[in-house]
């Protein structure tokens, strides 16, 4: 079974497909392979930016299961 992608890979081979894609040497068959592919490395990105946002709504519930909105200070440094 072959490990999974982190999301910076997926980003980055998808980066890549968008290039060659751009470029415009690629046959139809191949244009459209690269297509596919781009598809779906996008909905896996998208699933592992969905689960992020779970995890970080659950992060921020508080005792009474309220999510409490809270600046990120992570970002302003």
């Amino acid at each position: 079974m072959a490990k999974a992608k982190s999301f910076e890979q997926s980003i980055n081979e998808l980066e890549e497909i968008v290039s060659a894609l751009e470029n415009g040497e690629t046959t139809l068959d191949e244009s459209l392979k690269l297509f596919e592919q781009g598809v779906k490395l996008s909905k896996s990105c998208q699933t592992m930016l969905d689960k992020a946002q779970q995890k970080v709504t659950v992060l921020l519930k508080n005792e009474d299961g309220e999510i409490t909105e809270e600046e990120f200070e992570g970002l302003n440094d």
